[in-house]
């Protein structure tokens, strides 16, 4: 048995969840709704104010499915009820960000200045100059907008200069040594 997936997920005050005979799953809380269709190999159910996972047979694909579909329903009622962030820092010499009216526009040490439209559910803020807080209800859009940003100019390893997340660790090496 699936050691996550067997787990329960409680289901928090003022989230509504409801799922259909052919699992989709619909979860409204105080910050939006989330709607996502899961594999029908996979059961869901309500029992005491709480989501139970199971799965009907042993089958390779269905043990993978388990955990991962409990998984994607937690994810959901957390992100309705608390909301999901990553932060980037733009590291450089002239490396900045700001937000005109919804759009995201950066300078990057490119000749233009790189603008990046927010996808349906997802928020930008900047703080100062150079960190961006990427915001929304939907764990996956987040993630996937912040790793779009920090694909326009990765850290790199000498000087670490580009775009990282706060808590990401470059590991620094070290230059050219001149001659002796």
């Amino acid at each position: 048995m699936s050691r996550i997936g067997r787990l329960p997920i409680a289901i928090p005050n003022g989230v509504t969840f409801a799922v259909t005979p052919d699992n989709v799953v619909t979860v409204k809380g105080p910050k939006g709704e989330l709607v996502k269709a899961m594999n029908t190999a996979i059961n869901i159910a309500v029992e005491d104010n709480s989501v139970v996972v199971t799965r009907d047979n042993d089958q390779k694909q269905n043990r993978a499915l388990h955990g991962l579909t409990r998984a994607l329903i937690n994810n959901m009622i957390i992100g309705v009820t608390e909301g999901y962030k990553k932060t980037l820092e733009l590291v450089g010499v002239g490396y900045r960000a700001q937000v005109q009216g919804n759009k995201l526009v950066m300078s990057l040490g490119f000749s233009h200045p790189v603008e990046i439209e927010p996808v349906e559910g997802v928020q930008f803020q900047v703080e100062g100059n150079n960190k961006v807080v990427v915001s929304g209800i939907d764990k996956q859009k987040v993630g996937n907008v912040a790793a779009d940003i920090r694909s326009w100019r990765k850290p790199e390893p000498y000087k670490g200069k580009g775009i990282k997340y706060d808590n990401e660790v470059i590991r620094r090496k070290e230059g050219k040594t001149g001659k002796k």
